[in-house]
């Protein structure tokens, strides 16, 4: 048995069938399946810590208590923080977005200043900042991508002034599948004093971050993306920057001291996360990371680069489709595909494949501006885990034939 069937054992919804078929997921970028760890582990902590976290005295609220605060010590060690303390805990990548967008706002940014954001951005990496930028009377500005759907990093200089604040990046476009140069633009950034937030929501699953290498002041991604239950997430960011912005939400937790003369709030990072906690569901974050570590596998490594190989050439030889996100060099590309078909509508050519048991994405993914920058109401998307196979691939391309066949008449 292969590194990569002894992984997929451990997807119990990767042996479903659909409408009499086996089940071939390729919709991972939206959401991943979860392995049997993290299912037992939410069932664990349902069953038998189902308690308020760091408030109460009793047995299972210290238990719960230290299940949740050794997954933000695993979080620290998966990122390479430089403390726990930078580690704040949301329900996912666009909670983080959203906190840093009013925090980092209210402390660091003023009318007439600017935040700049890159063309390939997510509606959860854009919107916050148009509602930051109309709240403060600050500037939005766009950093493009050119035809291959490469960041024009080119340009970032002459959109960076003394008013620049923040610019937002996504580490790996969800729709062009391509890996972003992040530290060479934090580099530039950093030369001209302006932070940058790195939505690494596809960035955690494909690449091995390291946020002190990256140099970026925030990082941020979503827990069912990286294998763990949905509504867990992360938001890393520097320590010097956190304590200057001011809390997200108010109420339980996030407090110090309560008077009606004036509240005084707690320190990092529990200032970050007021309310009744994700109890059950963060800690299921901790056998995901351990899920990603394993399937940093040389073989599994290797069968991907198998998969993407397979499919670059395949969508590159075909006349008939439109690839968006096609770099120069492969590396820079991670096993994630939008294209169109000629003449083919992409919500028809996804049903036909529902039919044949092959679960893609179709539409805007999100991501609005990107689809009237490449001039397309919508596209297809697949988007291969570490537990997709090449045999998988192969299916999806000959269903593909097969559906351009029947709507071609």
């Amino acid at each position: 048995m292969t590194q990569v069937e002894k992984i997929r054992q451990e997807f119990p919804e990767l042996g479903e069938r659909v409408y009499g078929k086996p089940l071939v997921y390729l919709d991972n970028a939206a959401t991943s399946q979860r392995p049997l760890s993290v299912i037992r582990k939410w069932t664990e902590m349902s069953e038998k810590y189902n308690a308020n976290l760091h408030r109460a005295v009793h047995r299972i609220a210290d238990l719960a208590t230290a299940e949740y605060e050794s997954t933000r010590d695993a979080v620290r060690d998966f990122l390479n923080a430089g403390s726990r303390e930078e580690i704040i805990f949301t329900s996912g990548a666009t909670a983080s977005i959203n906190l840093v967008a009013f925090s980092f706002g209210e402390a660091f940014v003023h009318a007439g200043d600017e935040i700049v954001v890159g063309e390939a951005e997510h509606h959860s990496d854009i919107v916050p900042w148009q509602m930051l930028c109309e709240r403060k009377g600050a500037v939005l500005k766009v950093l493009p991508v050119d035809e291959r759907g490469r960041l024009c990093i080119e340009r970032l200089p002459e959109l960076l002034t003394e008013r620049t604040k923040l610019l937002c990046v996504a580490h790996i476009s969800n729709v062009l599948g391509i890996v972003s140069p992040v530290k060479e633009i934090v580099n530039i950034c950093h030369s001209r004093n302006c932070a940058v937030l790195v939505d690494g929501a596809q960035g955690i699953v494909h690449e091995g971050v390291d946020v002190r290498d990256l140099g970026c002041d925030f990082y941020a991604f979503s827990g069912h993306k990286l294998y763990a239950a949905p509504g867990t997430g992360v938001l890393y960011g520097r320590r010097e920057l956190l304590d200057q912005m001011p809390p997200y939400m108010g109420g339980g937790e996030m407090i110090g001291t309560v008077r009606w003369s004036g509240t005084t709030y707690a320190p990092l990072p529990q200032k970050f996360e007021a309310g009744t906690q994700n109890i059950a569901g963060t800690p299921t974050l901790r056998p995901a990371i351990e899920m990603a570590e394993a399937m940093r596998d040389p073989a599994v490594l290797e069968n991907m680069e198998a998969i993407k190989s397979f499919m670059l050439n395949r969508l590159r030889s075909d006349k008939r489709i439109r690839l968006f996100g096609d770099p120069t060099d492969d590396k820079d590309k991670i096993p994630l595909f939008s294209f169109s078909v000629e003449h083919l509508h992409h919500e028809d050519l996804a049903l036909i494949l529902d039919k044949m048991g092959v679960a893609v994405r179709s539409g805007q993914m999100c991501a609005e501006p990107l689809m009237d920058r490449f001039g397309v109401t919508g596209m297809l998307r697949v988007s291969f885990a570490p537990y997709n196979t090449l045999q998988e691939a192969e299916y999806l391309m000959d269903s593909l034939e097969r559906a351009i066949k029947m709507l071609e008449g």
